[in-house]
């Protein structure tokens, strides 16, 4: 019987499941799983998790007494991730709070915050890792906390000028955004063919993954925010794809055969000077698109952080 491009998918690629919902990661058994706001505020209102929010507010009472909201939604993105990875052989990935994406001290102080409350629900720090939103800001507080061997996700990541200086940094992993630059690019020319590796998104992973292997760059490359299947196997091949279950319920219906399309370099060259905090700013001034869908993407983690607080203070 042939394998699935799913399966396929799996022999080049780590396959990530974009969500926060347990029947579905138990069902597709991907590597690593990753969660943010918007998942996990879904999952608590699909109704299915009563049991781990009290676990979550007896994980907060017992830290802090009578726990803020904030602390509380802490302690349930740590509950269900800790839920996950029982479910998961690889990582799972927990986000800071997106309001601290331009402070780096209080980004550093969150991760440690979250690693803190993993320990106490028995989850180890190698099995996290910590989102954190590719402003300066975020990229400065990763660079530290990978020193303290706290493992990052570099997320919302658009532009170049982003993946250079998270390689920089040394984060673990970055997560460039596919599905959200074709979005831009769709509405700003939506006249363009965008299909196969003509979509924008594609091209910007294809490229920052292509630097990362030509410099020997450690830092892995997950492609993040699928709109289409076409998408995810244009990229087959990249270090690790983070899909959701609905993309990867038709991975798994598809029998065709799955061509890799990214390989590592033969050989390297030398790491290019870092680029400057000056630098960085003025080419993601230059890049309309990434700054844009930064800012929106801050802005929409937040909106959906404060839906949870407000759902967890009732």
């Amino acid at each position: 019987m042939s394998l699935s491009k799913l399966e396929q998918l799996k022999q080049m690629t780590t396959v990530v499941a974009d969500t926060g919902e347990l029947d579905a990661i138990k069902r597709l058994k991907p590597e690593d799983a990753t969660t943010n706001p918007t998942l996990v505020l879904k999952a608590i209102q699909s109704g299915q998790y009563q049991a781990t929010i009290e676990k979550a507010k007896n994980l907060g009472e017992s830290e802090y007494g009578t726990p803020s909201s904030g602390q509380l939604a802490d302690c349930l993105a740590v509950c269900l991730g800790a839920q996950i990875s029982e479910n998961i052989e690889g990582l799972i990935s927990t986000e800071v709070d997106a309001r601290l994406s331009f402070d780096t001290e209080a980004t550093i102080e969150k991760a440690r915050t979250l690693i803190h409350l993993y320990s106490k629900v028995g989850v180890d720090k190698s099995r996290i890792l910590i989102k954190i939103a590719s402003t300066w800001e975020g990229i400065q507080a990763a660079k530290v906390l990978e020193q303290e061997n706290i493992h990052c996700n570099l997320t919302l990541l658009f532009s170049f000028a982003q993946a250079k200086a998270c390689a920089d940094a040394g984060a673990f992993l970055i997560s460039p955004f596919v599905g959200r630059i074709l979005d831009w690019y769709k509405k700003s020319q939506p006249d363009a063919d965008y299909s196969g590796a003509n979509d924008p998104g594609v091209q910007s992973v294809t490229s920052i993954y292509n630097y990362y292997k030509e410099h020997g760059i450690k830092t892995v490359v997950m492609g993040a925010s699928f709109r289409t299947q076409e998408e995810i196997e244009n990229l087959a091949g990249c270090d690790k794809l983070t899909i959701s279950p609905a993309l990867l319920d038709s991975l798994a219906a598809d029998q065709g055969e799955l061509t890799r399309k990214l390989k590592p370099a033969s050989n390297t060259t030398a790491t290019p000077t870092p680029i400057t905090e000056k630098a960085f700013r003025l080419e993601m001034n230059q890049d309309a698109m990434a700054t844009e869908k930064l800012a929106e993407g801050i802005r929409s983690f937040i909106a959906d952080i404060e839906k949870l607080e407000a759902l967890l203070s009732q």
